[in-house]
């Protein structure tokens, strides 16, 4: 009997804590639900807004509690936008600034502008179409630097193109949550000052603004770095942890209070002011667990919004949404990246990345909600869109070679697409095509001009040889071609563009990037067009040798293998090991990579007389 009281007692307690039981519901939904999405290959974010339906009120089953998890989502909000400040590099943007702060506003203008169309026409005011139209132009950075990555595709000039858009959106929705409450001043529901016109509101919402962020970079620029210095000197990772959630949630809040800026804006002020910190890095990595954390119940509370019914009963509404998300946005940004000069694969890649949206237009969503801006039929079809497109996105990234060459397929519209990319890069490749044929030295290729392309071609010209560079970043064609150095624009992998670099007389190829796709497929053309090129390829991983060496590779070498050599080798010189067993060592490792055991015998590793005592 007892034990029968206590039982019932614990359950009555544990229905009374509906905090504990919505985020004990929601994490445990969204873990069993992420970890699907994950297995199908999908992003987690799927998993996570489908576990918010799961336990949403539309649903059947245990139904968390709405208005406590949309209060966690604000905290999910704060630090989701203060990452973003705090990751904000201006050099980032300013690399592709030429395509991608034409392209970004170009596209979103479009996207907002075809979202009123279609939106007014199906019974929305225009205040709610534009607001609309504006949320579904913001792609999530999750979801495309997730497509990225998994492509390898991140470091490429293309990805840089695609992460440079991206940075301008999220400028973009900053400056959209700015101007959210000033759109609600005459909206239904919506309070303007006491005697005050609608305009001296905006006016002295604007000044307030104003004075917010100077105050925040003027004092804050000066006192945060500091305190987080001084935290830092305590050496209480607990301490610098609670610091950092202060400033960014401390600042959001305050902001939103005393100057009634949205507290997305604040945490984005406060990341950039963080960012100015020597130890912005230790910031950035303990707010990474909360960020990932309170992201989740972000995500899970927007998918508690969903009606699933609503998908049944208002069906054009969601196609139209899709429409924008999946058609409008990838036509609007390859066409303007073909305007701005670029190649079709950019433009794909761009296209196909920002087709969906996540984390900031859900922020959009809400703040236009709790302004009277939107009708709850406009975050159902955010939500239902999201959903949608998230999944798919994924699926259609993995499909953007298929793209390319369907495009390939019909000659005209290829043509159209890159015929200012093709104008821009004809004279820039024939002046570089030129130099390299009047060279009389010894002639090396180099397929790649970043860190590791740059040292190769130093030490190659140190050495009294002439090197023409392969790069997919024009930029960096361009400066070389104004240096007087020979460089060409293009992919290495075509045989048209080695024939340009002068593969007929060279002595050598060196491929410096390691994630080029077809990479084996680069070798055998190089090999085809001079069979007595020497090419040295670099890689990532060791299991990728036997497939290069295979296809015609005079050495391999490997970042993996490398960099445990670098370490390795460090470790033994400091034992006092001899310079000598060191090189026989290492040179012995590189060896049994070549004929594929994994690593040397210990034998090897013989004691050195010159070891310290007490040495192993």
């Amino acid at each position: 009997m007892t034990l029968e009281i206590s039982t019932l007692t614990l359950a009555a307690s544990v229905a009374n804590l509906p905090l504990l039981t919505t985020i004990a519901a929601a994490f445990a939904a969204a873990w069993v639900l992420g970890l699907i999405s994950q297995k199908l290959r999908l992003s987690p974010i799927v998993g996570y807004l489908l576990a918010g339906v799961a336990i949403g009120p539309f649903t059947p089953g245990f139904s968390g509690d709405v208005a406590l998890a949309q209060q966690l989502a604000e905290i999910g909000v704060i630090l989701l936008m203060f990452g973003v400040g705090l990751h904000f590099h201006l050099k980032d943007l300013l690399a592709v600034k030429n395509v991608a702060i034409p392209g970004a506003i170009g596209q979103s203008l479009l996207a907002t502008v075809a979202a009123v169309l279609i939106f007014t026409a199906m019974g929305f005011t225009l205040k709610s179409g534009i607001v609309l139209g504006m949320a579904m132009a913001v792609a999530s950075t999750v979801v495309l630097l997730r497509v990225l990555m998994d492509r390898s595709m991140l470091h490429t000039s293309h990805g840089h193109v695609a992460v440079g858009w991206l940075i301008v959106e999220d400028i973009l929705t900053v400056l959209l949550l700015v101007l959210i409450p000033l759109f609600a001043v005459d909206a239904p529901g919506a309070s303007t000052a006491a005697g005050g016109s609608g305009l001296a509101t905006i006016g002295i919402a604007l000044l307030k603004l104003v004075v917010m962020v100077v105050l925040i970079f003027v004092v804050g620029s000066r006192v945060v770095p500091w305190l987080l210095t001084m935290v830092a000197k305590l050496r209480s990772s607990e301490l610098f942890t609670l610091t950092v959630l202060v400033l960014s949630v401390a600042i959001a809040v305050g902001a939103a209070a005393a100057f009634g800026a949205s507290v997305a804006l604040g945490a984005f002020l406060a990341g950039m002011v963080v960012a100015q910190s020597a130890v912005s890095h230790q910031a950035a990595a303990d707010a990474l667990p909360m960020r990932h954390a309170f992201a989740v119940l972000f995500f899970v509370s927007v998918g508690m919004l969903l009606n699933p019914a609503f998908l049944i009963q208002e069906p054009l509404l969601v196609a139209a949404g899709l429409a924008v998300v999946l058609i409008v946005k990838p036509l609007a940004a390859m066409v303007i990246v073909a305007l701005c000069g670029y190649p079709v694969r950019t433009g794909l890649t761009v296209a196909l990345g920002l087709a969906q949206i996540g984390e900031f237009s859900f922020i959009v969503g809400q703040a236009a909600l709790q302004h009277s801006l939107m009708p709850e039929a406009g975050m159902q079809i955010l939500v239902a869109s999201a959903m949608v497109s998230i999944t798919l996105n994924p699926l259609l990234f993995r499909s953007l070679d298929t793209f390319e060459a369907a495009l390939r397929r019909l000659p005209w519209l290829f043509r159209l697409l890159n015929a200012r990319h093709a104008k821009r890069t004809a004279g820039l490749n024939a002046t570089g095509a030129a130099a390299v044929a009047a060279s009389v030295r010894p002639l090396a290729i180099i397929a790649g001009y970043g860190p590791v392309g740059r040292v190769v071609d130093a030490m190659l010209r140190d050495a009294q040889m002439d090197t023409v560079i392969i790069d997919m970043n024009i930029a960096t064609v361009q400066s070389l071609a104004k240096s007087g150095r020979s460089a060409l624009y293009g992919d290495a992998t075509q045989s048209a563009i080695l024939q340009q670099a002068g593969i007929a007389r060279a002595t050598h190829l060196i491929v410096t990037l390691p994630g080029v796709e077809s990479l084996a497929t680069l070798v055998l053309h190089a090999r085809e067009l001079n069979e007595n090129v020497e090419v040295i390829v670099r890689t990532r991983y060791l299991a990728d040798g036997d497939g290069l060496r295979a296809a015609g590779a005079a050495d391999v070498v490997f970042d993996e293998g490398e960099t445990g050599i670098s370490l390795a080798q460090l470790v033994l010189e400091r034992r006092g090991l001899e310079a000598g067993i060191v090189q026989r060592v290492l040179a012995s490792i590189r060896q049994t990579w070549k004929m594929n055991p994994p690593v040397p015998p210990r034998a090897l590793i013989a004691p050195s007389r010159n070891q310290p005592p007490g040495s192993p």
